[in-house]
């Protein structure tokens, strides 16, 4: 049985939000995670999460090897032929998926997850999480993911996060959340009606959680930083401090050199799928 890649805990913030702790437990199998999503493989890599299949690709391919490293490479000049992304697009899309790791790892029963973003470069929506009912019938709840890898992090909460997550409060980008909402629901296998039907119950801020996640360093990792990272998370007015979820992702060091490590085991994996450098 394969190990998790993370340790995940809840932690103390304020009256306001609950915490959600996230640090490596696995930095071998995290990297081979990063880099099976990576080549476009994320069902594969939520049966490895469940230790359903041995950790490894589903299939094995040069090309989708090749844009994978590409992905995970650091290239913040402007040189052509273009060898990566600039790092902090390419540390925010490993952040979107080991935070889709933890969402894999601490859900149980019914739940559809949407697939992390496989471009650096992509939009929309973070992630998507809908809990059904037991027996698939209705929708528990609906929990709307931000994931910021950035080194100014309450700058970020105040002047983005919390904008974008009152505009999907005030349900200005209700049309967004339901196309995610309702692809989720036609791939689990609900016909197109019922899926449309269903999908409409993300519209309900009685069943909305939202989840602000970051990037910390050690010094971070106490309640009186997180107090200070979270302040002002309930404007989102009318719901419980359970439906305002503040996650972080403690790591050693350096933010960027840490996720330069990350990336540079997740492309040694991927070199080795062919016993040499592709």
């Amino acid at each position: 049985m394969a190990s998790l890649p993370l340790r995940i805990s809840a932690v103390p913030i304020d009256h306001a939000c609950i915490g959600d702790r996230w640090s490596a437990e696995d930095d071998s199998q995290l990297a081979i995670i990063i880099a099976v999503v990576a080549m476009g493989q994320a069902a594969h890599a939520a049966a490895i999460l469940r230790a359903l299949v041995p950790v490894g690709p589903a299939f094995k391919n040069a090309d989708l090897q090749r844009e994978a490293k590409i992905k995970l490479t650091a290239q913040d000049d402007n040189t052509r032929p273009r060898v990566g992304y600039p790092t902090w697009q390419r540390d925010g899309l490993i952040f979107e998926v080991i935070s889709w790791i933890a969402a894999r790892q601490s859900s149980r029963g019914r739940v559809l997850l949407k697939d992390p973003h496989v471009s650096a470069t992509s939009q929309g929506i973070d992630g998507l999480m809908i809990e059904l009912t037991e027996d698939k019938s209705s929708v528990m709840m609906t929990t709307i993911f931000e994931d910021k890898c950035t080194t100014e992090p309450r700058d970020t909460f105040r002047n983005k996060v919390i904008p974008s997550f009152l505009q999907h409060h005030r349900n200005q980008r209700s049309a967004e959340v339901v196309a995610a909402a309702s692809v989720l629901l036609r791939m689990a296998g609900f016909a197109d009606h019922a899926a449309a039907q269903l999908s409409e119950a993300v519209m309900d801020r009685n069943t909305r959680r939202y989840r602000a996640a970051f990037v910390l360093p050690e010094k971070e990792d106490n309640q009186e930083a997180l107090t200070k990272l979270f302040k002002g998370y309930d404007v989102l007015d009318g719901i419980t401090a359970e439906q305002r979820v503040g996650a972080s992702l403690i790591v050693k060091g350096d933010l960027r050199e840490w996720f330069a490590a990350l990336a540079e085991q997740a492309i040694g994996y991927l070199d080795e799928l062919n016993g040499e450098g592709i």
